[in-house]
């Protein structure tokens, strides 16, 4: 197949399709409506179904149940509609099932804006809901990385039993891209479901699907066994870019759509003779550290968000305090510019003369 021109939203979707999920959960919320729209139209051609929930809340509780069966199902929402479903994340995490949730980010807190934001990188990384769980996180920057990433993090929810988080800024959602469906993609082996909730036929000890451990004793060994997983994985699964940082003094760090209006920045301030660089991370969690030994010249590190500053706590402890770490930001919705940007960089390396 030739690429096709989609909107990020519709081609989160197809990719969705693509990678074998036949059921979606959801609720409208821009700016990812586009998205349940799609899959409401294309779901049923493959045999699939498309249930809009009642609210967020069911439709995370109604992933929990369909994942639970084996079947890939995915839901995805905005900012405030992905808070909404953290306590039906954690049960997801706790109970070991793997699903797919899509984060269209929108400005905040509260309802905030309809417009971009990178602002929800505390509750995606963190874990917004109660208890020790961590979700992988895979941040695309083109709705080509679009189509790949939910296609991959299918594969790693049924890998490791866990539910997988894909952010991206509403930008990336309403943006139209060509995209490339029949790319050479990395070939995973898939374990067996045999913990699956879907059915004994009378030839084995029915399974249970559960988060509930009323013993501390064993409720303690299930979180040791969800931590030896989630160390497999921050073995296994970390993806980053590292963009003119073979000579780089001064390196910024980005994600998403702000990492290409900073590599827009690295070539302008190249043309001036500006010796800078990007480490983009593809994954939020797993978070790069691994990239910060790959800068042997860095003086100056420069963290660049839609958001008052989220990711530096990462960056800070990934170099290990070892470089000084400044940050230029814009929130409510706001994109920086690539000279606001280079301004602030020509501040820190002025200063660090």
């Amino acid at each position: 197949m030739a690429k096709i021109l989609m909107k990020g939203n519709e081609a989160f979707g197809k990719a969705a399709i693509e990678a074998g999920c036949h059921y979606f959960f959801g609720y409208p919320i821009t700016p990812q409506s586009e998205l349940p729209e799609y899959l409401s139209r294309e779901l049923p051609k493959v045999g699939g179904a498309f249930v809009q929930a009642e609210s967020e809340v069911a439709a995370i509780n109604m992933v929990y149940g369909a994942g639970g069966t084996g079947t890939r199902v995915m839901t995805s929402s905005s900012s405030p509609g992905v808070a909404l479903k953290q306590e039906g994340i954690t049960y997801c995490a706790g109970a070991e099932v793997p699903c797919v949730i899509l984060n269209i980010m929108r400005g905040g807190p509260g309802l905030g804006t309809i417009q971009p934001s990178q602002a929800d990188y505390y509750m995606s990384t963190k874990g917004g809901g109660n208890g020790d769980y961590r979700t992988p996180v895979f941040a695309p920057a083109s709705v080509q990385e679009a189509v790949d990433m939910i296609i991959e993090a299918f594969d790693v929810a049924d890998i490791y039993r866990t539910p997988v988080m894909v952010v991206a800024d509403g930008m990336i959602g309403q943006m139209m891209e060509p995209v490339d469906f029949d790319k050479e993609r990395r070939t995973r082996e898939l374990p067996e479901k045999t913990w699956a909730a879907n059915g004994t036929k009378g030839e084995r000890i029915p399974n249970v699907i559960n988060s509930l451990y009323l013993q501390s004793e064993e409720l303690e060994q299930h979180n040791l066994k969800l931590e030896k997983k989630y160390q497999t994985i921050e073995e296994n699964e970390v993806q980053y870019e590292m963009y003119h940082t073979e000579d780089a003094e001064l390196v910024f760090v980005a994600y998403g759509t702000v990492s290409r209006i900073v590599k827009t920045t690295v070539d302008q301030m190249r043309e001036e003779g500006h010796k800078v660089g990007l480490i983009r991370p593809k994954t939020l969690w797993p978070f790069p550290d691994k990239a910060f030994a790959e800068i042997p010249n860095a003086k100056n590190l420069l963290v660049v968000e839609m958001s008052l500053g989220q990711m530096i706590d990462d960056v800070k402890l990934a170099c290990e305090c070892k470089l000084p770490v400044d940050f230029y930001g814009r929130s409510g919705g706001m994109v920086p510019s690539p000279a606001e940007i280079a301004n602030k960089a020509k501040e820190i390396i002025g200063g660090a003369k």
